[in-house]
């Protein structure tokens, strides 16, 4: 079974910074984008940024280019979401996403249970 398991939210003051982790498993991790998306409860999920097979970086919202980074470890089936410079506007889940193929222009598969991020002072 494909599974995905966000991990490393917290609460963080405005300005600090979090490193999020996405573990993988069920599948040949090595040959498939992941992407990374937010939720606030009642809202439209929102793509973030998603890195593809190659490591390749797409950004999907402008808002955290310069703050939010995004990387994977093949080694460890896991994908990481460095976010530096945190706003209260960036309180959210965070989940992590499969893609259905090697590239970030991939429709969307499978997600894992979220990780709570909350920013305020």
């Amino acid at each position: 079974d494909v599974q995905l398991q966000a991990s490393g939210g917290g609460f963080v003051q405005p300005g600090g910074s979090l490193r999020l982790s996405c573990a993988a498993s069920g599948f040949i991790f090595d040959d498939y984008a992941i992407g990374w998306f937010r939720q606030i409860t009642g809202e439209d999920r929102e793509d973030i940024l998603c890195i593809g097979s190659d490591g390749l970086i797409t950004y999907k919202k402008e808002s955290v280019k310069g703050r939010f980074t995004i990387s994977r470890d093949n080694s460890k089936n896991t994908v990481y979401l460095q976010m530096d410079d945190l706003k209260p506007e960036d309180t959210a889940i965070y989940y992590c996403n499969l893609k259905l193929g090697s590239w970030c222009q991939s429709g969307p598969g499978s997600s894992g249970q979220g990780t709570l991020v909350t920013v305020s002072s």
